[in-house]
């Protein structure tokens, strides 16, 4: 028994964690991949404040040295329901059942496939969703990063060191990322720009080979060693409903004060309802949730 179980070991989870053990509360954080979520695939941070830039490896790494050396325990295990049986909440895993007084669920997003043909069967192969875990791969090869927001901008700035072409495919005529990204652009020589661009089809036998788009000069195949995805972010949060209420999206229905539908379930970070999903709101959703958490084990005595 736990007082709090905190799906998720990103930067909403695991501050949630420091929080909670800060307080004097036991915790356990489940999470699925390695710690740090997205953080941890980020090559460089450089909107944490006090912090002119860190690795987003190091930031995560950090993160989670700390919430340990507080007495937080971390199972690598992924989560596959929750059942609410009032004073006592129940976390299913492959590994078993976990029951805490509390739970936050701080599991983030994942990314948003392409949904075109040839993606799940190269997937592996030539088909990523991470520049910065896979990219050394392609070293010396030509690859395409699909997208045109914060995260594309990035990996192609990323594959543009070690790759002689990247091409940078977009639906529309304007990137939505920001203009310190934008900016990079220009002097990344590596880059060209494909706009107002859709990716039908990618293409290889055993591994990728080229992938199709159609464009303003029509349809056309592109030769590449790696195609690169990053088309957005979606919630992953059927584990959880019922009991959790989501909205039309997929997102966990909880404000600023983190609080679910259900009496002690919290939801911090990019998991829940919100307009801005950063890292430094992601921290300040995992502390809220865990002094919320915190209220309402108090309640119960």
């Amino acid at each position: 028994m736990y007082d709090i179980i905190i799906i998720g070991g990103g930067p909403a989870g695991l501050t949630a964690a420091i929080y909670a053990k800060r307080a004097g509360y036991t915790a356990l954080i489940l999470e699925g991949g390695a710690p740090g979520g997205q953080a941890a695939t980020t090559p460089e941070i450089e909107n944490w404040p006090g912090i002119k830039n860190v690795a987003g490896s190091d930031f995560s790494m950090n993160l989670y040295e700390q919430s340990r050396a507080l007495g937080a325990e971390m199972k690598f295990e992924g989560v596959t329901g929750l059942a609410d049986g009032g004073r006592v909440k129940s976390v299913t895993t492959p590994s078993g059942v976990y029951d805490g007084r509390a739970v936050i669920i701080a599991n983030g997003v994942r990314r948003r496939k392409l949904e075109v043909p040839g993606e799940e069967r190269l997937a592996g192969r030539g088909m990523s969703y991470c520049a910065t875990c896979d990219g050394n791969f392609f070293r010396g090869k030509d690859v395409a990063v699909v997208g045109g927001g914060n995260t594309a901008l990035e990996d192609a700035l990323f594959l543009a060191n070690i790759c002689p072409r990247v091409y940078l495919i977009h639906r529309r005529d304007a990137f939505r990322a920001e203009k310190h990204l934008t900016d990079g652009l220009a002097g990344a020589d590596a880059v060209e720009r494909v706009m107002n661009t859709k990716v039908l089809e990618i293409l290889g036998e055993q591994k990728v080979e080229a992938i199709r788009v159609e464009g303003p000069g029509g349809k056309r195949e592109l030769p590449v060693a790696g195609v690169f995805a990053a088309v957005g972010l979606i919630p992953d949060n059927a584990a959880f409903a019922p009991p959790v209420a989501l909205d039309q999206h997929g997102y966990i229905l909880a404000g600023e004060d983190t609080h679910t539908n259900v009496p002690g379930v919290f939801a911090a970070g990019d998991t829940r309802v919100k307009d801005l999903r950063q890292l430094v709101t992601a921290a300040a959703d995992g502390a809220a949730a865990a002094f919320q958490a915190g209220r309402y084990l108090q309640s119960l005595v």
